[in-house]
């Protein structure tokens, strides 16, 4: 048997084996049941698991998932026949655990010592009432911006798209028209019902659960630098290039995160801790988030929200990243990411 029944948890992913189709599965304890072996369980505990070819299906109907998950696993660790179809999680390969939600949205300059080391830095906030401040002035400056940005301000928002969406262990392909490809470590939200107009009370009720983004960016490509450089931003150049959002591995669901604004993040480039942070330095928190995106769009089952990325990006370093480099990602409960770089052939 797996575990003390009471004691389970469980996360949720997509999942292969030699080279078969993916099929979704719950896993528990470093081992994973498809989630098509529980439903004789399901069945004799007479609770409904909805049918899907991946977790995107099986979101759109989240509550009853929930509902039926909750009680089924705690079967596994009562039930041999159960335990005896687990399979361990090494002998398995690890997809994405969603690549085809309707939305992706990111939430940009979120964290607040990043955005008040930017300023410092000169990269952004540039303005007349900046001119002649030392850096210790303007620190103070960009703090109590950002103080006053979190009280009366509003998230900065757009949208990724989900062809991006690559595989938590899979290579990052750096694209031919990149010279500074960079790494942004973020929590991802997943949705589990559809919200519109959500108050930031409520707003939490609304997430199925949490996973890791890395919401990889070529720097050299954020402006547009022609003849429309009047338009600002350009996140198709330099957001949008294949494998520049590796997910996962999981989807953990929301009631075993206390609390999302507790969570440590961490990056390393080949060994080396480039970014660490908790999310309690979110500017806007995650509830604040799904308030502001969903009074302006409607937040559909399976969309993911990635909230921001914490100070140490390589922009901070001087240091992009290379054919070779390795990056681990690693979010407190969630699990971690292993890509490996690689040229675009």
């Amino acid at each position: 048997m797996l575990s003390n029944p009471e004691s389970l948890q469980f996360a949720l992913g997509m999942f292969s084996a030699a080279g078969g189709p993916a099929f979704p599965g719950v896993v528990i304890n470093e081992r994973v049941i498809a989630l098509e072996a529980l439903r004789p369980a399901c069945a004799r505990l007479g609770v409904y698991l909805p049918q899907g070819r991946d977790l995107f299906d099986i979101l759109q109907e989240w509550s009853s998932t929930m509902g039926a998950l909750t009680q089924v696993v705690q079967e596994v660790g009562l039930d041999p026949t159960l335990s005896a179809v687990a399979l361990p999680l090494e002998t398995l390969l690890v997809h994405a655990p969603l690549d085809r939600p309707r939305q992706v949205i990111c939430c940009g300059a979120n964290y607040f010592k990043h955005v008040v080391d930017l300023i410092v830095a000169g990269e952004v906030g540039n303005s007349p009432e900046t001119a002649g401040m030392d850096k210790d002035q303007l620190r103070t400056y960009a703090q109590n911006l950002m103080k006053e940005r979190s009280l009366h301000g509003s998230p900065y928002a757009f949208s990724k798209p989900a062809a991006t969406i690559t595989g938590p262990y899979d290579p990052i392909i750096l694209p031919k028209h990149a010279k500074k490809p960079d790494w942004e470590l973020e929590l991802a939200v997943v949705i589990g019902k559809t919200a519109r107009h959500v108050s930031r009370e409520h707003a939490l009720d609304y997430v199925a659960g949490y996973t890791i983004a890395n919401d990889l960016t070529s720097r050299d490509h954020i402006w547009r630098r022609d003849d429309m450089k009047a338009m600002g931003t350009d996140w198709i150049s330099s957001k949008s290039s294949p494998t520049y959002l590796p997910l996962g591995p999981f989807v953990v669901p929301a009631i075993f995160i206390t609390d999302p604004q507790n969570l440590r993040l961490t990056l390393k480039l080949n060994g080396e801790v480039m970014q660490d942070e908790v999310t309690s330095d979110m500017i806007f928190d995650v509830a604040r988030q799904i308030e502001y995106l969903s009074g302006l769009v409607q937040l559909n089952p399976g969309d993911i929200i990635c909230t921001g990325s914490p100070a140490g990006n390589g922009t901070h370093y001087n240091r992009f990243l290379q054919p070779g480099d390795v990056l681990d990602c690693a979010i407190t409960g969630l699990g971690s990411q292993r890509n490996l770089c690689l040229n675009e052939q």
